[in-house]
């Protein structure tokens, strides 16, 4: 799958914008000048504050005409532009004809073309931008014209193309500051760029200086910068690329301590692969299978993978024949009583990360790490998420079952613990159709009845009446499946509380074929190889959807069996329970001192009945998707040459 339309654009365009304006200048209008507030608005924008800058520039539109209103304009909607306010930038660009020629069509065209690489129409962009890139321009309109063009190659797929602008672009930058800004903003597209793309790319070049940013990004993005691929594979290109440019981009870069990483030589798999819980295991090792061939593809790699089928030997005895056969890390077992019996055991000689928590009151032996897809990590993101957004004041939809205490738990203590009031929750039955009674209570409706009831006695005579649910709640935080969540939704729209804000788990969304759509609005913490997929994985949940097709809603323990070979080469080299977060598929990730693997996942909302990525806050695109968006609107054989030994304790 290549990331591509508007929620590739705009995240490519938000990386750029700050790298681009420090390597622009203020456009040069013959000697027009807006005085010393114009000077405020051009120290504004250098110091990042891009909305003030463009509220100061449409202000001082508002008092001129002409071309001096229409210059003044255009300066506000690029500000509007960095600043990521699509909405703004579009509407006060209509307001300007486009001009004869000059100065001002330089940079209507560069506003207009940077709107429709926005909306992802990179064709647009060019039929602005080529006519120009032939003509003779100063040299700031040239440099943002020529970016433009290369980010619109970007967005087409023909990152080879986009390369070559960056490089030319060189010719007319003459400060090493600038430079160094065009390489960063060079290196910002192509690791947005799609890792096939990259390589064929890199195939066809002859240029060196071409080849070694395209294989570079290709190595970044196919590993995420993490992992023996990353580390070993850095090395070497830095060998075969001695004085080249991007050797400056590398300081950024996360790179292994030690130039080659120290990586278990053998990893024992330990899952159930027949009988009870043989379908999960089988996801998770197709996952684990492709986070290995993706890592060590084009690495002169020694590192033997060995998968052991608890259900067939014991997960003892399975682990004891791993240790027999040198294993040096250990990955499994899945189902939690297996991660409790194996915990049981007096010695463990090699390291494990079992695929599951123990419970809370047993104990875990030195080495032994634990990595799950618990809801708990969710209902906490949850919580800090609507911190961010500016929710203080909740109350809760949680099932009345140990898995929705659970999650309450989680949501109500990192709630409370960063400021929030949990004011109050109900519970309700999963199996039910009708949630008209707890929805009620918790927006204090059956008060609302009740007053009007008595007010009415009081009269004596029939009243004009809409309930009022209680005004002191900022969100709702709903712990529920897709099926109860539908209806809670739309129950929640039928008791006066539909505007409100719904935050939930991944588990609202159950990728069953079923419309979403009565779940608009609502926001939900996934992983990110379910909503959002990093370029390093982007094609990966279209392949795996192509060779295992009954696995679809198994999709989130591909992304763990993925994370869970990261993590192996992480936990390696771990000292005292200590880890660096790592990017993950599933989520941000990182250890805690008790050995538990803990989630950051991503975050995603229903439109139009189909799950969209969200940003943080702060980030230009959710800003922009909340004003434009209508919420209303009601098996081994895809990997060869793999050396993989099933165990079987009867060969």
């Amino acid at each position: 799958m290549k990331l591509t339309g508007t929620y590739l654009t705009r995240a490519l365009i938000s990386l750029l914008a700050t790298l681009f304006l420090g390597a622009c200048a203020t456009p040069d209008f013959g000697g027009i000048s807006g005085g010393q507030s114009e000077r405020r608005a051009e120290a504004l924008a250098q110091n990042g504050q891009y909305e003030d800058a463009a509220s100061t520039y449409i202000g001082l539109a508002t008092a001129v005409g002409g071309q001096e209103r229409d210059r003044l304009t255009l300066l506000a909607v690029e500000q509007w532009l960095f600043a990521g306010d699509g909405r703004r930038a579009r509407t006060a660009l209509r307001t300007v004809p486009t001009p004869a020629g000059g100065a001002l069509l330089w940079l209507w065209s560069a506003d207009a073309a940077a709107l429709s690489l926005w909306d992802g129409n990179p064709d647009a962009a060019l039929s602005l931008l080529e006519p120009l890139s032939r003509q003779s321009l100063p040299v700031q309109h040239r440099t943002r014209i020529e970016a433009l063009r290369a980010d619109a190659w970007f967005q087409k797929g023909d990152p080879l193309r986009a390369v070559d602008l960056y490089m030319q672009r060189e010719i007319w930058i003459d400060d090493q500051r600038s430079i160094e800004a065009n390489r960063q903003r060079l290196w910002t597209g192509l690791t947005s760029a799609n890792v096939q793309d990259l390589r064929d790319a890199a195939s066809v070049t002859v240029d060196p200086v071409l080849r070694g940013w395209l294989s570079l990004a290709a190595l970044a993005n196919s590993t995420g910068q993490q992992g023996i691929g990353w580390g070993n594979g850095l090395v070497r290109w830095q060998e075969s690329n001695i004085d080249h440019p991007a050797i400056g981009v590398l300081s950024d870069l996360s790179r292994p301590e030690d130039s080659i990483l120290s990586y278990p030589r053998q990893i024992a798999l330990l899952l159930p692969l027949s009988g009870n819980g043989g379908i999960q295991g089988n996801a998770v090792k197709n996952g684990f299978l492709g986070a290995y061939f993706a890592a060590v593809g084009g690495v002169d790699s020694q590192q033997e993978i060995r998968v052991y089928d608890v259900n067939v030997e014991g997960v003892g005895n399975a682990y004891a024949r791993a240790v027999e056969d040198g294993a040096e890390f250990v990955v499994g077992p899945l189902l939690r009583r297996s991660v409790a019996e194996l915990a049981t055991e007096l010695l463990l000689p090699v390291p494990i990360l079992s695929l599951n928590y123990l419970a809370d009151d047993q104990l875990s032996p030195p080495g032994f790490y634990q990595f799950a897809l618990a809801p708990e990590d969710e209902a906490a993101s949850a919580a800090q998420r609507a911190i961010d957004d500016g929710g203080r004041r909740a109350v809760a939809l949680i099932p009345a079952n140990d898995w929705g205490r659970r999650v309450m738990t989680s949501f109500a203590t990192e709630f409370e613990g960063l400021g929030g009031r949990l004011l109050e929750f109900r519970s309700y039955e999963p199996n039910s159709q009708d949630f008209a009674f707890e929805i009620e209570n918790l927006m204090a409706l059956s008060q609302s009845v009740q007053r009007y009831q008595r007010l009415r006695a009081n009269i004596g005579g029939p009243l004009q009446f809409d309930p009022r649910r209680r005004q002191d709640v900022d969100f709702v935080f709903l712990a529920a499946d897709a099926k109860a969540g539908r209806l809670i939704k739309s129950q929640l729209k039928f008791h006066y509380s539909g505007e409100l804000p719904v935050y939930s788990t991944s588990f609202i969304y159950s990728m069953d074929g079923r419309s979403d759509s009565d779940l608009n609005a609502v926001m939900f913490a996934d992983a990110p190889w379910v909503v959002a997929p990093p370029a390093w994985i982007s094609d990966f949940p279209n392949i795996y959807s192509e060779y295992w097709p009954g696995e679809k809603r198994l999709t989130r323990l591909h992304a763990m069996g993925y994370d869970a070979y990261h993590l192996a080469g992480e936990l390696f080299n771990a000292r005292e329970n200590s880890m660096e977060e790592i990017v993950g598929a599933t989520g941000r990730l990182f250890l805690s001192p008790d050995g538990r693997v803990h989630r950051k996942p991503a975050w995603a909302h229903f439109v139009r009945g189909e799950p969209t990525p969200l940003q943080n806050n702060s980030d230009f695109q959710r800003l922009f998707e909340n004003l434009e968006t209508d919420f209303d609107e009601d098996e081994s054989a895809g990997f060869p040459n793999m050396r993989l030994q099933e165990k079987n304790p009867n060969e």
